[in-house]
């Protein structure tokens, strides 16, 4: 099990209130799975993601990241574990604006201490693999979102992690550019990579194998299978109504 959270809470003070962010929530992800979770603005989407890149800690309840216990490690210990496991790909790309594409993908390497010319052959393997490189010397703002996005992707594989993290990964990208990258997240999954992604698109959602639906901090349900494909079905014949309002 590469994923296993038990009954976590988290909350966070609000002007003179609390914000309860999870309520309960508990949540297993094979390795290798793919996973999609939903669920209106404030329904602890981002939170969860959050605690699963180990990037925050439950308040109270358990999580193990491929059977380590989340939250027993010192930061020290949790920064290394998510360096080692966890790669993120976000709506915004976070490319930094003054380095080169290959440069851009070499950090996570830099942070990992590996030398220069392992760093350059690396990254040159994952470059060639989503088919950008020959913009490898090009800077982030010479290229187009996907392109943006291919090259957040490629920095996320080269590190070689258990886990992959996807943010609304289309949020900012044309349809069909889209749908370039999703095939590439589900190539990715097919090798081998295990897959959580965070997405209010339908359609993005149907290329999950299981679909994880929140609101108000808790999961209110799981869909695999013909089950899912139910959901998504309802969904496309009430165009335009938020997924919170298909039953």
């Amino acid at each position: 099990m590469l994923i296993r959270i038990q009954d976590a809470h988290k909350q966070y003070p609000m002007g003179e209130g609390t914000v309860h962010a999870l309520q309960g929530v508990s949540l297993e992800v094979e390795r290798g799975e793919y996973v999609a979770i939903m669920g209106p603005s404030g329904s602890g989407k981002s939170t969860l993601m959050h605690l699963i890149g180990c990037l925050d800690r439950p308040d109270s309840g358990r999580y193990w990241l491929d059977g380590a216990p989340v939250e027993d490690l010192s930061d020290e210990e949790l920064s290394a574990l998510r360096n080692r496991k966890v790669a993120f790909v976000f709506q915004a790309f976070n490319l930094i604006p003054q380095l080169s594409v290959i440069e851009n993908v070499e950090v996570p390497l830099v942070y990992r201490g590996t030398d220069a010319e392992e760093r350059t052959r690396r990254a040159e393997r994952v470059l060639a693999s989503v088919g950008l490189s020959p913009r490898r010397e090009h800077k982030p703002s010479e290229l187009s979102g996907g392109e943006r996005q291919r090259v957040a992707i490629a920095r996320a594989l080269v590190a070689e992690p258990d886990l992959i993290l996807a943010d609304e990964p289309t949020g900012n990208l044309d349809t069909r550019t889209g749908a370039e990258v999703m095939a590439l997240l589900g190539e990715l999954n097919r090798a081998g990579t295990t897959i959580v992604m965070v997405t209010h698109d339908i359609e993005n959602a149907r290329r999950a194998k299981r679909l994880v639906q929140m609101r108000d901090g808790r999961i209110e349900r799981e869909l695999s299978g013909a089950e899912k494909e139910s959901l998504v079905r309802r969904y496309e014949a009430v165009a335009g109504v938020g997924t919170e309002a298909v039953p």
